[in-house]
């Protein structure tokens, strides 16, 4: 039997899955792996610092999302050898393919940035786009009663790129119906040059920092930071301190992507814009944040080329003509 495997069963992978399974029923033998067996509500760790979503709330397993049919495997990757078309898991396991779909996403990467990922990650600095994060920064802003609050987008692209904008927004919500609005300094730090860069939106939507009072440095792109003197320092040595820092880090794909030689300088995959078709390999796609390309990297990215992917491939699995 024919063999298609997916790495990654987040949004991209699962979509991919199901829908490639009713496609082509048994002519395929599709396999499925991710190293966890929970699936995680992504947007709802905007919510669970403030107490709008309980942790329980966005966790399910993986497998009541994947349909009869499909080989669901978890396991961490270790290596993909594209040459031999084999996909090595941590745990010594060998999976071949004919073809293969990579769908692993992007990620959070504070060790990417001098200072930030330390003994301080979790206390004095935090992010929301993980799971173990928005639940300690929920815990750091129940105790927090005042002082200067930083919120800090590194670098793009990151996963949803208007969600930073909606932490502060949220952020100042909710110190205003505890009461300490007035203790409490809010500071908004991007490498972009204003905090909304598109026209339409700069210019809809360009007074709502101002309005709210929170300040915006913009062009910061950062260096290094200095969780002991709890400071943020840029190239051009501007430097911000804070009391709570709460970063959005560099954003980076899979590991293996990089040991394979298949990513970019992010460890994206690099693909053909059109088809989603490595650059590199005949048999390989990438899917959703996984892939170098010039979109948002957003679940509802990985929808709209959903649309898109499954006709092509099942066309290019058949030898008929390309959409």
């Amino acid at each position: 039997m024919k063999r298609i495997l997916i790495l990654g069963a987040g949004t991209a992978g699962t979509m991919a899955a199901n829908k490639l399974q009713k496609k082509l029923g048994d002519e395929w033998d599709i396999t499925i792996v991710d190293e966890d067996e929970n699936h995680y509500y992504q947007p709802g760790f905007l919510f669970i610092p403030f107490g709008t979503y309980e942790p329980e709330d966005v966790i399910k397993p993986k497998s009541e999302f994947l349909p009869n049919g499909v080989n669901y495997i978890v396991g961490k990757i270790s290596k993909l050898d594209p040459a031999a078309n084999m996909v090595t898991l941590e745990d010594g396991v060998e999976l071949g393919y004919e073809h293969l779909i990579i769908a692993t996403g992007t990620h959070p990467t504070p060790s990417e940035t001098p200072g930030l990922e330390g003994p301080e990650y979790g206390k004095t600095v935090h992010d929301f786009y993980t799971f173990e994060g928005s639940v300690a920064l929920r815990d750091a802003l129940a105790d927090f009663e005042g002082g200067r609050f930083v919120i800090n987008l590194i670098e793009m692209p990151i996963e949803c790129p208007v969600a930073p904008l909606e932490f502060a927004f949220l952020a100042e919500a909710h110190f205003r119906e505890r009461g300490i609005r007035e203790n409490v300094e809010i500071m908004y730090v991007t490498p972009l040059d204003a905090a909304f860069t598109k026209p339409v939106a700069a210019r809809h939507l360009g007074s709502m920092f101002e309005d709210r009072k929170i300040a915006l440095e913009p062009d910061f792109y950062l260096e290094r930071v200095d969780t002991d003197n709890k400071k943020l320092i840029s190239y051009d040595e501007r430097k911000i301190e804070y009391d709570l820092l709460v970063t959005v880090p560099m954003n980076m794909g899979a590991t293996f992507v990089q040991e394979a030689g298949r990513g970019d300088e992010l460890n994206h995959v690099n693909v053909d814009h059109y088809t989603f078709q490595s650059t590199d390999y005949d048999n390989t796609f990438a899917l959703g944040d996984a892939a170098n390309l010039p979109t948002s990297k957003a679940g509802s990215a990985a929808h709209f080329a959903m649309e898109v992917f499954v006709p092509n491939f099942v066309n290019y699995l058949k030898g008929l003509p390309r959409m």
